[in-house]
């Protein structure tokens, strides 16, 4: 058994299919699946299983993955300490923030991140998809949702508190919703997601609403939304930090504040691969925002891998 194939078999599963694991590898198609093959007649038995877009690992496989994935990780830590001996720290850090968050609340953390510590590459994306990490080259992604997907490590970075909210002299003009069900006919300005109907969750107590929305500006950029909520374009449904110094200053009013609203989830977590090698910098980054998010103790989400 060779040891380049049973990592290239780690990769394979880890991209999902054989393309893909090639353009990881910087390898032709061809030479992956002759790994594979050479893999499958050194151990006498089939590793994957393959479909039209996915391969799935059979018993056999999962186990092989396993241990490739340990020694995988043990030659990256062994790189890693021959590469960066009597040098201070170094290495590069994928990083996937959401849109608006990351430009209105982590850009600065970033910054701050980057000045202590210049020996490492920051590779920033602000996007809200929740995609495969490995294939976006990604180490660390931060996501507001309900749950985390369970085949990943998730870190709990604080709650996310939606609000409903409009310029003063919008609220002068045309008053302020006095429920959420006002909200489904009101000028909405709120994020969205291509091919998804807008549905807003509503607590209070134990009253749960729901509402469909049918906003009249929409946008993944919060920036912009804050401009049009200051505009007075119509009712705000965006997260505290996007105004939260218009609110402070009176220049927006709030309203339904007795109600916990929520469209894309009220939950920010931090995710990466659970088996994957980390890095200095990548442990070193995880470490940092996680200080700033949380000052306090940050342990794993209930029910989650630990880290």
């Amino acid at each position: 058994m060779e040891i380049t194939s049973l990592t290239v078999l780690v990769d394979i599963l880890d991209a999902g299919n054989l393309s893909q694991a090639a353009r990881n590898l910087k390898m032709s198609r061809a030479n992956v699946s002759y790994h594979l093959s050479q893999l499958e007649k050194s151990v006498g038995v089939q590793l994957v299983r393959r479909s039209t877009r996915r391969v799935e690992p059979t018993e056999v496989g999962l186990r092989l993955y396993q241990h490739g994935r340990t020694i995988q990780n043990e030659m990256l830590a062994a790189r890693e300490t021959i590469a960066t001996l009597g040098q201070g720290l170094q290495g590069r850090v994928g990083l996937s923030v959401p849109s608006g968050y990351g430009q209105m609340v982590m850009s600065d953390w970033l910054i701050d991140f980057k000045r202590l510590y210049p020996g490492i590459v920051l590779d920033v994306r602000f996007e809200n998809r929740v995609d495969d990490l490995i294939r976006d080259e990604v180490d660390i992604a931060i996501r507001v949702m309900p749950e985390p997907p369970p085949t990943l490590v998730a870190r709990d970075m604080g709650a996310v508190r939606y609000i409903a909210c409009a310029s003063r002299g919008y609220a002068l003009a045309h008053g302020l919703p006095t429920g959420p069900e006002a909200l489904r006919t009101a000028p909405l300005i709120t994020a969205g997601v291509v091919g998804r109907q807008l549905r807003l969750h509503a607590y209070q107590g134990e009253r749960r609403e729901e509402v469909t929305l049918e906003p009249t500006l929409i946008s993944e950029h919060f920036p912009f939304l804050r401009q049009g909520i200051l505009a007075g374009l119509g009712v705000g449904l965006v997260p505290d930090y996007v105004v939260e110094d218009a609110v402070a200053s009176g220049e927006v009013l709030t309203t339904l504040n007795d109600w916990r609203l929520s469209i894309f989830g009220t939950q920010m977590f931090m995710l990466y691969m659970p088996d994957r090698h980390q890095t200095r910098a990548v442990r070193t980054c995880i470490d940092y925002l996680l200080g700033r998010a949380l000052p306090a103790a940050n342990p794993p989400a209930p029910g989650l891998p630990a880290p």
